[in-house]
C-alpha cells in the first residue's frame, strides 16, 4: 500500500510539475513574443473587423513595462528597442487610462505635424496620397447595413492601406495642426469618422514607453452570430476568408 501510495504521490506532483512549466512558458511567450487580441470595436474598419483575433508582436518594439503582465513596473523606459514605423497597426495602452489596450494605425513620428482638413490628412502640410476605390458595406450592432466610402490612402513613406470616409464634416474631420513631440507617436483609427485616437483629448500623444507591439498576424476571425456553445452554427459564424492572414 505504501508503494502505491507513494507511486500516486509522484504522480501528482509530476502533473503539477508538468502544469506548471506549462504556465511559465505560456506566460514567456505572451510576455516576451507574441501575444493575442481580440478586436471589439469598429475603428478600424476595413482593416479589422469587430470579432478578428490577433497575434501582436511584442518583438518588434521591444520590452517596457506594459509588456508585462498587469503593467508591473519592473523594466524601466524601454529595453531591446527598436523604432516602429509610420503605417503600423499598433496595440498600445491608452495614455490617460493606462489599464485600457487600444489599436491604431501610427499616422505621425516625433517631430511631424498633423492634421485634418475637410477629411483629408496632412503630414507636415502635405496632403497624403489616398483614391477612391469600390465603397465598402458592414453591418453594425444594430443589424444595420451600412455603406461607406472607401479610399486606399498611402502615407509618405509608401505605407499603404484601405480607409473609410462617411462625411468630410465630421467632429475630427477639420482639426488643428499637432506637434509630435519628442518619443511620442499620432495614432489614428481607419474608421476615420468613427475612432477616437490622437485628434481626441482623452488620447492624445501616445509615450513610446506605451507601446505594447506591432499587430502582424489575423489568425481568426467571426461575425458574432454564434455562442461559444453553438457548435453547430460555427461553420456559418467563422469568416474564413480572414484567418490567417497578414495585416495591411
Amino acid at each position: 500500500m505504501q508503494a502505491r501510495e507513494k507511486k500516486k504521490s509522484q504522480s501528482f506532483w509530476e502533473m503539477v510539475r508538468t502544469v506548471g512549466w506549462a504556465v511559465v512558458i505560456a506566460l514567456g511567450i505572451r510576455t516576451f513574443a507574441f501575444e493575442p487580441f481580440n478586436i471589439p470595436s469598429g475603428s478600424m474598419i476595413p482593416t479589422l473587423l469587430v470579432g478578428d483575433y490577433l497575434f501582436v508582436s511584442k518583438l518588434s518594439y521591444g520590452y517596457s513595462r506594459y509588456s508585462l503582465p498587469f503593467g508591473f513596473p519592473l523594466i524601466p523606459g524601454r529595453v531591446f528597442g527598436s523604432e516602429p514605423k509610420r503605417g503600423d497597426v499598433v496595440v498600445f495602452k491608452k495614455p490617460t487610462e493606462n489599464e485600457i489596450d487600444y489599436i491604431k494605425r501610427l499616422i505621425g513620428l516625433p517631430g511631424d505635424k498633423i492634421q485634418v482638413q475637410q477629411g483629408r490628412l496632412y503630414i507636415n502640410g502635405e496632403p497624403v496620397k489616398r483614391q477612391r476605390v469600390a465603397d465598402f458595406t458592414y453591418t453594425d450592432r444594430m443589424g444595420r447595413v451600412v455603406p461607406a466610402r472607401q479610399f486606399r490612402e498611402t502615407l509618405p513613406n509608401g505605407s499603404s492601406h484601405l480607409i473609410l470616409e462617411f462625411s468630410d464634416q465630421a467632429p475630427f474631420d477639420n482639426t488643428p495642426v499637432f506637434a509630435v513631440p519628442a518619443g511620442h507617436y499620432f495614432m489614428m483609427g481607419d474608421n476615420r469618422d468613427n475612432s477616437v485616437d490622437s485628434r481626441a483629448a482623452d488620447v492624445g500623444f501616445v509615450p513610446y514607453q506605451n507601446l505594447v507591439g506591432r499587430a502582424d498576424i489575423l489568425f481568426f476571425s467571426t461575425d458574432g452570430s454564434a455562442a461559444l456553445w453553438e457548435v453547430w452554427r460555427w461553420p456559418l459564424a467563422i469568416r474564413f476568408s480572414r484567418l490567417f492572414q497578414g495585416i495591411e
